[in-house]
């Protein structure tokens, strides 16, 4: 099937805002372009104008400021992986990052990109959400900053609206948190998740003071797992712990997901993934 669309180049934040306020539902953005290309070539999309925001340096925003860190949605997940900052501040996703795709996919897929996809297994979001991580949403209208899991409507199905550009997140520092991202996955490399797991957690004088805990692919949009989280916290975790919470965990899991073909699979995959994950506190922690 051949598609073709006008194509531009924004050169500047402020041009890229008056294209989709022009164009609205008619514009599709271009980052990394590793989901839209083969999108296209399946006639998914019947927007006629393509907007390239992959060399907007708005959108290559990093640091650390009053213990927040802002991140571009443009980075891809090279740049990520590259970060001294993020590997001090952001554990979990760095973690996920390692894990997504090829080296190729890496070097031009962008975290905004596989946030707005809004995939069941995108394997960012886990690490975002475990850092109360925000998005901040541009238009001509103005600016909205929502959590993450606002975005995050349906599988594939985006809260963000015509005319906004998702431009940058905003994270709660975990520096000096213990944190891991864990999957599974049919093989070992370039392997869509059927379960993905990020913990971040510190231990106190009585055990857990902190712990977050966001599962993927389990449920119809990754989300934060509060009810394992309350049940860890303040816990300095043995191993029988970690296997009840994962007992918690498959249990929510399958209340928002409802049974299906894989949930006898999945409940157990989940419970062990969990202790998988967490064992680390059980070994090093006390």
């Amino acid at each position: 099937m051949r598609w073709a669309a006008t194509y531009h180049r924004p050169s500047d934040l402020t041009r890229a805002l008056e294209l989709l306020d022009a164009l609205g539902g008619q514009a599709l953005l271009l980052a990394g372009g590793t989901d839209l290309m083969v999108e296209m070539r399946e006639g998914k999309h019947g927007g006629s104008h393509l907007v390239d925001i992959s060399r907007l340096p708005e959108l290559k925003l990093l640091e650390l400021k009053d213990g927040e860190i802002h991140l571009g949605a443009g980075l891809t997940f090279t740049e990520i992986l590259g970060s001294e900052l993020l590997r001090l501040h952001a554990p979990a996703l760095v973690q996920a990052a390692s894990q997504i795709g090829s080296l190729q996919i890496r070097n031009v897929a962008t975290l905004g990109g596989n946030v707005v996809h809004c995939s069941p297994c995108a394997d960012s979001v886990p690490g975002l959400l475990v850092q109360d991580a925000r998005a901040i949403l541009q238009s001509r209208g103005g600016t909205r900053d929502v959590p993450v899991q606002e975005i995050l409507v349906g599988p594939y199905k985006s809260g963000i609206q015509p005319g906004e550009l998702l431009t940058r997140f905003s994270l709660r520092s975990a520096s000096g948190m213990w944190g891991a991202f864990h999957k599974l996955a049919r093989r070992s490399a370039l392997a869509i998740a059927r379960l993905s797991l990020a913990v971040l957690a510190r231990h106190g004088d009585e055990g857990l003071s902190d712990v977050r805990i966001a599962l993927g692919s389990g449920t119809p949009v990754p989300r934060r797992m509060v009810e394992v989280e309350e049940f860890l916290l303040g816990k300095a975790p043995t191993e029988e712990d970690l296997w009840e919470a994962g007992r918690v965990l498959a249990s929510k899991m399958v209340e928002v997901a409802g049974m299906r073909a894989s949930t006898v699979y999945k409940e157990r995959a989940a419970q062990g993934l969990l202790v998988q994950a967490m064992m680390p506190l059980v070994r090093h922690g006390n």
